[in-house]
């Protein structure tokens, strides 16, 4: 199924981040973009969250240096971007991947694509990760440990039941029970006409 593939995949990618696990560490994607285009987009796609996971713990220390501050939020800011873009891209895939497939006449759509249910999983991937060092944190309390054991099994559970979601979302697709239909991100505040302080600034 996709999602075994797509969980493999994150876990490579979290677990590869944490050997250095520093936000300033160089991107390398294992997948060949031509070979394996997939593999290659969510794998890119795991490590801006992965970054950006790790971009919000750093920006919320009350003693941060304000000008640091600043500059942490502009990087947000490209990282928020780079998802969204990754997001696009992952849906460009299976648009092409069922563009001969013709939906039945009683096919509906999804309240979400299947990229941005992938980033969801991709999240929650994240989620299990941290939530998992706090269980076995050795310098955490009990109450700590149990509270955040009962926590990673809600999440495991979630990810279990998001899988089967995309998977049975994406057979639907492929058997024209359910069609695609992207809307492309129309984000206001970066840009310098919808956004009323930076078209001031022309």
């Amino acid at each position: 199924m996709f999602t075994a593939k797509a969980n493999e995949i994150f876990q490579k990618v979290i677990d590869t981040y944490h050997i250095k696990n520093t936000v300033d560490q160089t991107f390398k994607n294992i997948y060949d973009e031509d070979k394996n285009l997939i593999e290659h987009l969510l794998y890119r796609k795991c490590w801006i969250d992965t970054v950006q996971w790790h971009y919000e713990d750093i920006i919320r220390d009350p003693n941060i240096d304000p000008v640091e501050a600043l500059k942490l939020k502009r990087q947000i800011d490209a990282s928020n971007q780079d998802r969204t873009d990754m997001v696009e891209y992952i849906d460009s895939y299976f648009l092409s991947l069922y563009d001969d497939v013709e939906p039945k006449p009683n096919a509906t759509i999804n309240t979400e694509s299947p990229a941005w249910a992938i980033d969801r999983l991709s999240i929650l991937a994240l989620k299990i990760y941290h939530m998992n060092e706090e269980v076995e944190r050795p310098d955490a309390s009990s109450s700590h440990k149990l509270n955040c054991t009962t926590k990673l099994n809600v999440l495991l559970e979630q990810r279990k039941d998001l899988s089967k979601a995309i998977d049975d979302l994406l057979a639907d697709i492929k058997n024209g029970d359910k069609y695609m239909k992207v809307y492309k991100q129309m984000k206001m505040y970066n840009d310098d006409e919808l956004n009323p302080v930076l078209r001031g600034q022309k």
